[in-house]
């Protein structure tokens, strides 16, 4: 189980851990201030930028924090090596996605952790219980455990665009993958890497109420984009949507381990 529904969630409020990871591209939104407005009871917030290691050439990049960095932010939230964990977000991005990555990552048991399907947008169009208190946490020892096999960097990369070891499955949109459309990002020339496939996330999801497609349905999409077996790796902008893609390409295939090219599109294409 990846995905928790909202009648599970609201079934299991006491039972677990809940983290708003809502995280913007648009410098008009703000994840923490829409946070303290309204968030899903008992729910606490985890700030992607402020558990990211920003490199100093690539600052629109959210590189993984250093372990010790990743311990000590789960910590001072509370949060053990045993705790059930439903993330949800209420971004266009689905950023929920790229903290169950990081968990995954740093070592915590897959089987406890969970992204809430339709996120925050689903949860108040059914008229749920939302909060503004703020949350107080006692002190946990967390203890992190990296799988450096799950991230993939630029040597990798080129590499493999020689090799074809892998394939790369890049989930932004169509015209920035073809290059007709400039990035967001200064100094970030447009195009995509070679040998890369285009699956951008948003045709993954219901534009309705922000779930994942069907397995049916992601299967569909997965085809079409010749994207199979389990040597893929995500990409995106800056590491964020390529985990939407390895979250929904692990819904169709039990044997994958989710990859991502962490520098992605940001470092690959910086001019």
């Amino acid at each position: 189980m990846i995905l928790v529904s909202t009648d599970w969630l609201n079934k299991n409020l006491s039972k677990v851990k809940i983290i708003d990871a809502s995280w913007h591209l648009k410098k008009d939104r703000n994840g923490l201030i829409e946070y303290k407005k309204n968030h899903i009871e008992n729910a606490i917030f985890i700030d992607l930028d402020k558990v990211s290691n920003h490199e100093k050439n690539l600052p629109h990049n959210h590189f993984l924090p250093k372990k010790e960095n990743w311990e000590e932010i789960l910590s001072k939230l509370g949060i053990s090596n045993n705790s059930k964990i439903v993330i949800y977000d209420n971004s266009d991005l689905i950023s929920s996605c790229r903290i169950w990555f990081q968990f995954l990552y740093f070592g915590h048991d897959s089987n406890l952790v969970y992204v809430l399907d339709g996120g925050l947008k689903k949860w108040i169009s059914e008229n749920r219980i939302v909060s503004n208190k703020e949350v107080k946490n006692t002190t946990s020892k967390y203890v992190a455990k990296e799988n450096k096999n799950m991230i993939k960097i630029r040597s990798q990369i080129e590499h493999n665009i020689k090799t074809k070891e892998f394939t790369v499955m890049d989930a932004r949109s169509k015209n920035r993958f073809l290059g007709s459309e400039p990035e967001p990002r200064p100094d970030v020339r447009s195009g995509s890497i070679k040998n890369s496939k285009s699956l951008p996330f948003s045709e993954l999801i219901n534009k309705k109420n922000n779930t994942f497609l069907n397995k049916k349905d992601l299967e569909k999409k997965f085809s079409s984009a010749g994207i199979n077996g389990p040597k893929i790796v995500s990409s995106c902008g800056s590491s964020v949507t390529a985990a939407t893609l390895a979250l929904a390409y692990s819904l169709i295939n039990d044997d994958y381990i989710p990859k991502i090219y962490i520098g992605s599109w940001t470092e690959f294409g910086k001019k």
